[in-house]
C-alpha cells in the first residue's frame, strides 16, 4: 500500500526503515511504502490542517517543545503521541484513544490495546506513563477551550 490516512481504527505507527511504515489497526496490519513523517504529513492535511500547525498548536497549549502529542482531527478527538523525538529513526506514534491499559516489559513497555491486540515499544514505562499524561491533559484541554468557548 503507497498512501494511509490515521484514522479511528489506527492503533499505532512503528517504522519498519526510513521509507518504509508498519501501521497497526484494530483489525488488520498493513505495511506502507511511506515514512512516519509523510503518513503524519498527509493524515493532518486529510483532515484539514498541516502536520507543522498541529504540532504548534500543542506546543503552544501544552507549553512543551519535545515529543508533542498532536491532535490529527479534532471531532473524534484522535491524538496521536510520539514515543521518542521525532529525529530519533525508531520514533512510533501510538493512538491515545485506543488504549486499554500499559505495563512494564523486559523488553520496554507493553501496551494492550482495546480490541485486545498487545505491542511492546522498546521504551521505559516512566517515558510511555510520561506521553499519555501529555496525551490525556492535551485532550482536556482542548475539550475545556470548547465548553468554555460557549
Amino acid at each position: 500500500m503507497d498512501n494511509y490516512e490515521i484514522n479511528e481504527d489506527t492503533l499505532a505507527i512503528i517504522p519498519k526503515d526510513n521509507k518504509t511504515t508498519i501501521v497497526y489497526e484494530k483489525y488488520n496490519n498493513y505495511i506502507i511504502n511511506q515514512s512516519i513523517e509523510k503518513i503524519l504529513n498527509n493524515s493532518c492535511k486529510y483532515y484539514g490542517s498541516t502536520f507543522d500547525g498541529r504540532k504548534i498548536s500543542s506546543s503552544s497549549v501544552l507549553k512543551i517543545n519535545y515529543k508533542v502529542p498532536i491532535i490529527i482531527e479534532e471531532s473524534s478527538n484522535m491524538i496521536f503521541f510520539p514515543t521518542s523525538s521525532m529525529k530519533n529513526n525508531n520514533c512510533s506514534w501510538i493512538s491515545l484513544n485506543n488504549i486499554d491499559r500499559y505495563e512494564r516489559n523486559y523488553r520496554g513497555s507493553k501496551i494492550i490495546f482495546n480490541n485486545g491486540k498487545t505491542i511492546v515499544f522498546p521504551i521505559s514505562y516512566g517515558i510511555l506513563n510520561n506521553q499519555i499524561l501529555r496525551s490525556t491533559r492535551l485532550s482536556y484541554l482542548f475539550k475545556e477551550r470548547k465548553i468554555n468557548k460557549y
